[in-house]
């Protein structure tokens, strides 16, 4: 059978202060069924709102909606990321993602539970991590 979760049927709600910087919108929650473990979200980011650090145990895919944004995976550059572009973030991989300084950012965020958790928040990026 069909689970439809009809649009505005959920209401949004702000992105948690201790995993994230700046405003952050968390809307249309969703997850597997039965023994599916997926899960998701559509998270919008403000100018400078920005995840903290974090890893997935089996990975996470973020389609870019909206806007333009930035990821980086702890070692390496900051890259950006536009609307239409389809990302893929190993398991494992510690990392951050959200807007630019100047433009919003929306991204459908889908990862898989391991024990039933499909994050691992750590420290916040601060703002000398960010602006490189």
């Amino acid at each position: 059978m069909l689970k439809i979760i009809p649009n505005g049927s959920v209401p949004s709600r702000k992105g948690p202060e201790e995993y994230f910087t700046g405003t952050v919108r968390l809307d249309a929650p969703f997850s597997g069924t039965g023994s599916a473990q997926v899960g998701g979200a559509t998270v919008t980011f403000e100018p400078g709102a920005r995840t903290a650090w974090h890893t997935h145990p089996l990975g996470q895919t973020l389609i870019i909606t909206h806007g333009q944004g930035w990821i980086q995976c702890e070692g390496e550059e900051t890259v950006v990321m536009n609307q239409g572009d389809i990302i893929f973030i190993p398991e494992g991989v510690k990392h951050w993602h959200g807007a630019t300084p100047d433009n919003a950012m929306t991204h459908i965020a889908i990862a898989e539970s391991v024990n039933g958790s499909p994050v691992d928040w750590m420290e916040k990026v601060t703002d000398e991590q960010y602006k490189k």
